[in-house]
């Protein structure tokens, strides 16, 4: 979608690569509902929309990756979403933050209304709630950045949908030089980024 361009907001340096961590979704599925569990995903989100800045790199990883166990995740496809992008595109900012409120609460690691929401409150001039949306941004695609180097398909940075795949590049400030190719894999698609000497492997999750 168009708004994804304004990630300039984003001029966020790329912060240099932490310890690589193998992403395991089942045991992050397990996790995630274990009441008991450190990375229990309640426990997790309570953290994440109260002090983004507390969580570590594993329990970064439990809140990107474990969107995909969650219930009830916002589609972009639903009507709900579609006003708030509509919102957007009319720069009707009042609107952007009131919708994307609701949604935020539904779907609080769902990058897409993150950075609607982020953009909002540029334009309102809400500092506080700007910074603090930015830090759960920084924790989510560092999630992405710590899942691999991108160097190679067995290596490859893992995203969990194509939408998440173009913010992590505009993160990257991987602009439109590069040239995208494709492979379908069982479990998701394998893209490579290339420009002249330089690829970039991207998978993109299926989990339905």
């Amino acid at each position: 979608m168009n708004y994804r361009i304004l990630v300039f907001l984003l001029v966020i340096p790329f912060f240099a690569f932490g310890q690589k961590t193998k992403v395991d979704l089942k045991n992050i599925e397990k996790n995630l509902t274990n009441s008991s569990s450190p990375y229990n995903y309640e426990k997790l989100i309570f953290k994440f929309k109260g002090l983004p800045k507390s969580l570590d790199s594993v329990e970064a990883q439990h809140l990107y990756y474990g969107r995909n166990f969650i219930k009830d995740k916002v589609s972009q496809t639903s009507d709900e979403f579609k006003s708030l992008a509509d919102a957007f595109k009319n720069n009707n900012f009042a609107d952007c933050i009131r919708l994307g409120k609701i949604l935020y609460n539904k779907d609080p690691t769902n990058l897409d209304v993150i950075l609607i929401l982020l953009r909002a409150y540029d334009q309102t001039k809400d500092v506080s709630n700007f910074s603090h949306h930015i830090s759960q941004l920084r924790l989510l695609t560092d999630a992405i950045k710590n899942s691999g180097d991108g160097k190679s398909e067995k290596t490859a940075f893992k995203v969990n949908n194509v939408g998440d795949e173009y913010i992590f590049l505009n993160v990257m400030n991987i602009g439109q030089d590069y040239t995208r190719g494709s492979r379908p894999l069982k479990d998701g698609v394998i893209d490579v980024w290339e420009k002249g000497d330089n690829k970039i492997y991207i998978k993109v999750l299926y989990l339905d």
